[in-house]
């Protein structure tokens, strides 16, 4: 089940935006943020393959949902001018946005090329 962040849990757990402004990311795994909002059509159709992501990579990846309507500070820090946006969290290195609904085959691609996980 991918884990709902808030502004705080996000702090705590991926990047504290007020602290930093060079990208620092907290985690031990690589990780992905779905950033949505309820009413959205596309976002529904990604939502199942996000639980599936969190399911089939789980220990390997954090998978994580950000709420845009709940958490506006957080889809403003990163500039979220479409949902669903796509954070795709590298261990090292720099965060990759997408925006869009992305097939699930295009997260496996990334996962595996771009954030180094095998399923």
């Amino acid at each position: 089940m991918a884990e709902h962040l808030t502004a705080q849990s996000f702090k705590d757990k991926v990047f504290d935006y007020e602290k930093s402004q060079e990208w620092e990311y907290k985690g031990e795994l690589p990780g992905i943020i779905d950033f949505y909002a309820d009413w959205c059509g596309p976002c529904k159709m990604v939502a199942p393959i996000i639980e599936q992501l969190s399911d089939e990579y789980k220990g390997k990846l954090n998978v994580w949902k950000v709420d845009t309507e709940a958490e506006p500070e957080l889809a403003g820090a990163f500039g979220i001018q479409s949902i669903p946006s796509i954070l795709f969290i590298p261990v090292e290195g720099k965060p990759q946005m997408a925006a869009g609904a992305l097939p699930k085959a295009t997260f496996e691609t990334i996962i595996t090329e771009e954030l180094g996980v095998s399923s």
